[in-house]
């Protein structure tokens, strides 16, 4: 039964992913899913998807799999799936499987890039598909002993090529196939394919659909964002993770490691994973980056207007005090902004009473999206030793409706008559806010 939702809940998520479109224009997404997704006749969602992210301007290369298909073939054909260390041993007789697998997956896909059905996502459609011999391969060689024969890896990527067709709109599909200046065919991976492109093409996003949601922590619990130390961290640590997160994870670090901004770890179970996972905050899977998405640092007059959406919200509830704009404006110096992944979800102000070597701590907010992140202590902490670096002892807030999440940080009710002198004359009777303290 589809999900009911009132026209103001539409505005606000339609408003919500504005950010995302303006900045994803223009920038180079490498996309890579299994044959099972074709397999299993889920890659018609998968293609409205697509059909989404190419109209929004957004640069698309797709690179498929086609391992179920492949070993359908081998056992109509009688014929061994040979491994040699996790490595598919590719001789003659799998090679021309190889072919007509990896053939017949990719004219499928074409095909089903190429619908146009009225009243259906596709309606309207004109995505255009590029093909080409992009990818030059060379052999594996020879492994303990073993020739793999047929089996190579990643050689070199025609990015001037690849460009070239994203410049007139096109979408590149990559198969699992390379060439060698000699005109041999290689079966390669389609994780090699994938991360080899996403480097040469400096892309801003690296995306695999696996079969799990992501990285696990020892709890099984998604891990939602890793830098590449966290990552490596977890390949060594005794924490068992799915097949698929060996497998992908590895890669993810190498891609992020040679310029690739963000590569995403997600579910290909999920209808719309590519969506939920790009354009919102949370995602649904895990996000692996160089280094953390956050940063704090000082506000700038450019800030002002991420700072009073922020405020607003708490301000209409009457949790803070309403600052106008040009009051912001005036007092953006005091204030310092917590960004996610360029997007500010908190912030707080510092006024300094040096004379009575304290401070107030003002308009303390995150985004309720991130309240459970530990952010509104980061913030509280760093506000701490800017106020420790001017040599100041205590800390105070005023506030009427978070007073536990105070007390829990070692604050300490106080009367009125202990605020700088300064302050107890602005103080709002009315209001009747509670004064909390804390030396530092």
């Amino acid at each position: 039964m589809p999900i009911k939702t009132t026209p103001a809940d539409f505005v606000a998520w339609f408003r919500s992913v504005a950010p995302y479109i303006n900045s994803f224009r223009g920038k180079t997404f490498v996309i890579a899913f299994g044959g099972e997704m074709v397999a299993d006749g889920k890659f018609v969602e998968l293609t409205h998807d697509f059909n989404l992210l190419a109209a929004l301007g957004i640069r698309l290369v797709l690179v498929h799999g086609a391992r179920p298909q492949i070993e359908q073939h081998l056992a109509t054909r009688n014929i061994s799936d040979s491994y040699h260390q996790g490595i598919r041993l590719t001789d003659a007789q799998t090679m021309q499987c190889v072919k007509e697998a990896v053939g017949r997956v990719r004219l499928e896909i074409e095909a089903l890039l190429s619908m146009g059905l009225a009243n259906s996502p596709m309606a309207n459609a004109d995505i255009r598909v590029a093909g080409g011999n992009f990818i030059t391969a060379q052999p594996i060689g020879v492994i303990n002993g073993v020739d793999l024969q047929h089996t190579g890896t990643v050689r070199k990527v025609d990015v001037a090529a690849l460009n070239d067709r994203m410049e007139f709109g096109e979408v590149v599909l990559l198969s699992p196939l390379g060439f060698s200046p000699t005109g041999e065919v290689f079966n390669l991976t389609l994780e090699d394919v994938a991360t080899a492109t996403a480097i040469a093409l400096d892309a801003d996003k690296l995306v695999f659909l696996m079969d799990t949601d992501g990285v696990l922590d020892t709890n099984e619990a998604l891990l939602k964002e890793l830098t590449i130390a966290q990552a490596q961290a977890v390949l060594t640590a005794k924490c068992r993770q799915p097949d698929d997160v060996n497998l992908f994870l590895p890669c993810a670090i190498r891609a992020c490691e040679a310029g690739v901004a963000r590569t995403h770890l997600i579910s290909r179970h999920t209808d719309g994973a590519v969506l939920q996972e790009l354009f919102s905050n949370e995602g649904i899977g895990t996000m692996v980056v160089e280094s953390t998405l956050n940063t704090l640092r000082d506000a700038s007059i450019e800030d002002v207007g991420g700072i009073l959406k922020l405020l607003r919200p708490l301000e209409e509830q009457g949790i803070l005090v309403r600052r106008s704009r040009e009051l912001l404006e005036r007092e953006i110096e005091r204030f310092v902004v917590l960004e996610h992944d360029h997007h500010i979800v908190g912030c707080a102000a510092l006024y300094p009473f040096p004379d009575e070597a304290s401070a107030e701590l003002a308009c303390l907010a995150v985004d309720l999206q991130f309240r459970d992140h530990g952010y509104g202590e980061a913030v509280l902490n760093h506000m701490i030793e800017l106020a420790k670096l001017q040599g100041l002892k205590k800390l105070f807030v005023l506030t009427t409706r978070t007073a536990h999440w105070f007390l829990e940080r070692g604050f300490v009710e106080s009367e009125v008559t202990t605020l700088p002198a300064q302050k107890k004359t602005l103080y709002n009777y009315q209001r009747k806010s509670k004064v909390f303290m804390r030396k530092i």
